[in-house]
C-alpha cells in the first residue's frame, strides 16, 4: 500500500524568494536597506514570535535602519518578498527597545504554529547564523574568515579559501508491512513512552536509498524493500535536512534494537496509531505509554499521512 504526505511538513513551507542573485548586487542591497526588515535570533535559536489574527504565529522583524545606514557585515540576507528584503542577525531581547523576552521562542516550541512566511524565514535564519557561529576560522589553514555574499559565503583572509553553509542530509523512514502495521522505535535519551519512526545520517559516498536500508537494518535488524521518497524538511539543529521515505518490511522478522541507539521497537496497527493521534497521550494494549512526535517534525507528518491511508 503506497501513500503520500497529506500536507507539507511544517518547516518545509516558505514564501520568501531566496533571491540568490541579489546577494552579489551591492547597489540593490544598499538601496533596498531603508525598507528592509531584520529578524533577530539569539544564540539559543530563539526569535520574537507573536500570534496573529488568523490564529497562526508570526515572527517579529525590526526596521533595518535600526542597525545602521547599510547592511552590517554580520547580517545574512534571507530573501525578498513584495520588494522587501529580509535579513537575519544575532540579537537578544532589549527592554530598552520595548522587547518582551517572553515572546522569544525557538522552532521546537513554536515552529509548527508559524505561518508559512515566518516558518521559512526562521528556519533559514537559524541555519545560516548557526553556520556563521562555527565558521570563523578556515578549515584549510586555520586563519580567520570574513563573511561576504550577503552572509552566504566566508572567505579566508590568508589563503582565500571559500566556505559555504553546510547541510547534513539525514534519512527518516516510516517502515510499514504493506498492509496495516507500522514500526515505531524509541531512542534511549527520549522520555519514557516517546516513539517515532527510524532515522539516521547519510554517510560519505552513500545514496539516500542505501542509507535507508543500512540504517534500518543496523538499528532494528530488519531488511526493507520498496523504498519510496515522501518529502523533506530542514531541521536546523544545527544543520540537518530530513529526507523522508517509506519502506516495506516483513513484521515476522525478529526485531533486534541496536544497543545504545534504540531502547525498544515494536509494530503498531493503523487503528492503534489513529487512536494515539486522536488522544495525544495514549496507552497501548500491552500497557505501554505512547507519545508521538510533535507536529513540528516531519515524522509526525509521515505518521498522520500513513494513518489516514487505507
Amino acid at each position: 500500500m503506497n501513500f503520500e504526505l497529506l500536507y507539507p511538513p511544517r518547516l518545509s513551507r516558505a514564501t520568501v524568494d531566496r533571491a540568490e542573485p541579489l546577494r552579489l548586487d551591492a547597489e540593490r542591497l544598499l538601496t533596498g536597506w531603508p525598507k528592509a526588515r531584520v529578524l533577530l535570533v539569539d544564540e539559543k535559536g530563539r526569535a520574537p514570535i507573536r500570534p496573529d489574527a488568523n490564529d497562526e504565529y508570526t515572527v517579529v522583524t525590526k526596521p533595518a535602519t535600526d542597525f545602521g545606514a547599510e547592511p552590517p557585515a554580520a547580517a545574512s540576507l534571507l530573501g525578498e518578498q513584495d520588494e522587501v528584503a529580509y535579513w537575519a542577525m544575532r540579537g537578544a531581547p532589549s527592554l530598552i527597545d520595548g522587547d518582551d523576552p517572553s515572546e522569544w521562542q525557538d522552532l521546537r516550541a513554536r515552529g509548527a504554529d508559524l505561518d508559512p512566511t515566518s516558518a521559512g524565514l526562521m528556519v533559514s535564519a537559524v541555519a545560516v547564523l548557526s553556520w556563521h557561529d562555527n565558521a570563523g576560522f578556515c578549515a584549510r589553514c586555520g586563519s580567520p574568515t570574513a563573511p561576504t555574499h550577503a552572509g552566504w559565503m566566508r572567505v579566508c583572509a590568508k589563503c582565500a579559501h571559500e566556505e559555504y553553509p553546510r547541510t547534513d542530509p539525514a534519512i527518516i523512514c516510516l517502515v510499514h508491512d504493506g498492509a496495516d502495521r507500522v514500526l515505531l522505535a524509541r531512542q534511549p535519551v527520549w522520555p519514557p513512552g516517546r516513539y517515532s519512526v527510524l532515522a539516521g545520517f547519510v554517510e560519505a559516498g552513500e545514496s539516500l536509498e542505501a542509507c535507508v536500508a543500512r540504517e534500518i537494518e543496523e538499528e532494528v535488524g530488519v531488511t526493507v524493500s520498496d523504498i519510496r521518497y515522501l518529502g523533506s524538511q530542514a531541521w536546523p539543529f544545527p544543520r540537518s535536512l530530513m529526507v523522508g521515505f517509506a519502506a516495506v518490511a516483513d513484521p515476522t522478522q525478529p526485531l533486534r534494537p541496536l544497543d545504545g541507539e534504540i531502547a525498544e521497537a515494536f509494530w503498531l496497527t493503523r487503528a492503534e496509531l489513529r487512536n494515539a493521534l486522536h488522544s495525544g497521550d495514549w496507552v497501548t494494549g500491552d500497557g505501554k505509554p505512547l507519545l508521538l512526535p510533535p507536529p513540528v517534525s516531519i515524522a509526525r507528518t509521515m505518521l498522520d499521512s500513513w494513518a489516514a491511508a487505507g
